[in-house]
């Protein structure tokens, strides 16, 4: 008897160890996806400049149309509908959230190179030029409920024009 209750709790610390190495995987796997999206979006975002500025000699995103162009391109590259929520068939089960859209351009009147700093999604960085900021979230994947709850994962991701001089 005492052989079985001692194999029983070996097999329950296997199977915990188990689960917990899956959701970890997944949590890697997510994050990779969001990140890697998250980086296409902010550069398709880049590309949607102010035309009539643009023949001024200034570089200028149009917020609206970046913003759109973002969003869709999550959309896309993510499998997710209208209100960012996973389709059928895709990888994520929660909602993607926005949770930062951000452009620095000549529009705000800043000298490049710049020190960007935000200190809530721990981004710090030189831009060169005119950016597009953005954060994305999802919650944490959870296969093991345990007292405490896991931190969103969240991504930033930055896309620059550098100047050449």
């Amino acid at each position: 008897m005492d052989y079985i209750i001692k194999l029983a709790f070996v097999l329950l610390i296997f199977v915990y160890s188990w689960f917990f190495q899956i959701q970890n995987q997944e949590w890697d796997t997510l994050r990779g996806m969001l990140k890697d999206a998250g980086n296409v979006a902010v550069h398709d975002a880049a590309q949607e400049m102010d035309e009539a500025a643009r023949a001024q000699g200034r570089l200028i995103i149009d917020p609206v149309q970046a913003y759109a162009t973002f969003e869709d391109s999550l959309r896309h590259n993510l499998g997710l509908g209208n209100d960012l929520s996973p389709k059928v068939g895709s990888r994520f089960r929660e909602k993607v959230k926005i949770v930062k859209f951000e452009i620095v351009d000549e529009s705000k009147e800043v000298s490049f190179p710049l020190l960007y700093e935000d200190r809530k999604y721990g981004i710090t960085k030189y831009i060169q030029g005119p950016s597009v900021i953005a954060v994305i979230e999802t919650k944490h994947p959870v296969l093991i409920a345990r007292t405490k709850m896991q931190e969103a994962i969240t991504v930033p991701a930055v896309q620059e024009y550098k100047y050449n001089k």
